[in-house]
Formats: structure tokens, C-alpha cells, sequence
């Protein structure tokens, strides 16, 4: 098989593709390419500007495209767990692929041992957190989703559930604020353990906000939805 050089730089782009398909950074390698060709047909069809939608835009997010409305309320929560809430999935699952692949790509090529590989495959998942842990925030920004208050300010205002939420669930929900815009935040049920989930679609109400958590406390709206009737 020929072997693919660039120059004289030395760098074998047969041995790349080589490392690329070992463990543990085949487990990234697949994800990548998914990725890769992901915001390509964004970027060719535009779904990249309705994926950030932020306050005043759409007002579409990252929660609310996550495929399967009815069981992304567990893997939203775990993402608002790992400080990576607000941000829309797509991104936080992108940059994740991208920094893990990087890191066990270097440590594949660096490592022969299976053990070695092993601890490889938990620094390149603990390396892709946290570098999208630290890059959420100014995404966040960046995004259009700093309204997403750190205080009592939406206390009273009426909120849709994007990603379902229970009593021991958090989800996420859309407020759309008096001037217009949007903002997403976390939000968590009122109710006892057990009870029904509220699923996306749902028109709620804030009530509380959890300065220790950092999230909204919301019950169904009822007539507050709809006065009218």
C-alpha cells in the first residue's frame, strides 16, 4: 500500500490513518466524521442560523432539537450537572468529539499499552469536558442566551417546557421576555416524587428560583396561561 507524505516534513499520512482507527481514539475518529459532515449541511443549508437562535431570533435552542423530546429530560439534567446547560446540545456534544478525539489521538500515538490506553480514554473524555466546561459560558454569550438569569428576575413570568422536567428531573424551558426575546433556562417541577413528568409543550408557570441550584421552580400555568379562557 502507498504511503502518503507531505514533503519533507516527515509526517506519514498512512501512519495518521493508522492511529486514527486504533483505541481508543476510533471510539472519537466515527463521531468526528459525523460531526464534521453535521455542520457542513448546516453551513450549506443554512440550519446553522436556526440553531442559534437566540433572544429576539427564533427563539429555537440547542434543547429543544434533541430528536426525542421524551427521553432528554435525564441527559439534559446531566448536562446542566456537568455546567454545560444553556448551551445548545449540538455544540456541547461538538466540541466535546472534537477536544476527546484531539487528546486520544496525541495519546494513542504516544501509548502501546493497553492500560496506558485505557487511562488515554478518560483524560481525552475528561479533557473534552472540560474544555467545553470552560468554553460554555462566553458560548453562552456568544450564543445569545446571557439572559438566562442568575436571579429572581423571571419569577412570575410564564415559561414553555422544551425538555421535559419533574420534581427530581430538570429540564429545560423557553421564557419569552416583555421585550421580545428569548431565554433559556433550567427549570425543575413542583410536585412529589413519582409524579408525572411535564412534557415539552407545556406552558408553565415560574414561581421560585434556587440560588443554590441555579435553577427555576415551575408549576402548570392553568388559567394563568390562557385568562380568557
Amino acid at each position: 500500500m502507498a504511503v502518503i507524505t507531505t514533503g519533507d516534513t516527515g509526517f506519514d499520512m498512512g501512519d495518521f490513518f493508522a492511529t486514527a482507527t486504533q483505541f481508543p481514539v476510533v471510539l472519537f475518529t466515527f463521531p468526528l466524521v459525523v460531526v464534521i459532515g453535521y455542520w457542513l449541511v448546516a453551513a450549506l443549508t443554512g440550519l446553522g442560523g436556526d440553531l442559534f437562535g437566540g433572544p429576539g431570533g427564533s427563539g429555537d435552542s440547542g434543547a429543544g432539537e434533541t430528536g426525542d423530546p421524551a427521553g432528554t429530560g435525564g441527559f439534559a439534567g446531566l448536562l446542566a450537572a456537568l455546567g454545560l446547560g444553556g448551551v445548545p446540545v449540538t455544540v456541547v456534544l461538538s466540541c466535546v468529539i472534537a477536544v476527546a478525539w484531539f487528546v486520544a489521538l496525541v495519546g494513542t500515538a504516544l501509548t502501546d499499552h493497553p492500560l496506558a490506553r485505557v487511562g488515554v480514554l478518560l483524560l481525552a473524555l475528561w479533557a473534552g469536558w472540560q474544555a467545553t466546561w470552560l468554553l460554555a459560558r462566553p458560548l453562552r454569550r456568544l450564543l445569545g442566551f446571557t439572559s438566562v438569569a442568575r436571579n429572581a428576575d423571571f419569577v412570575g413570568l410564564l415559561c414553555e417546557v422544551r425538555v421535559r422536567c419533574s420534581a427530581t428531573e430538570f429540564g429545560q424551558g423557553l421564557v419569552t421576555l416583555p421585550d421580545g426575546g428569548t431565554a433559556l433556562v433550567d427549570i425543575r417541577a413542583d410536585g412529589e416524587d413519582g409524579a408525572a413528568p411535564l412534557p415539552p409543550g407545556t406552558t408553565v408557570l415560574i414561581y421560585d428560583y434556587d440560588p443554590e441550584g441555579d435553577f427555576y421552580r415551575v408549576a402548570p400555568a392553568g388559567a394563568a396561561a390562557d385568562p380568557l379562557g
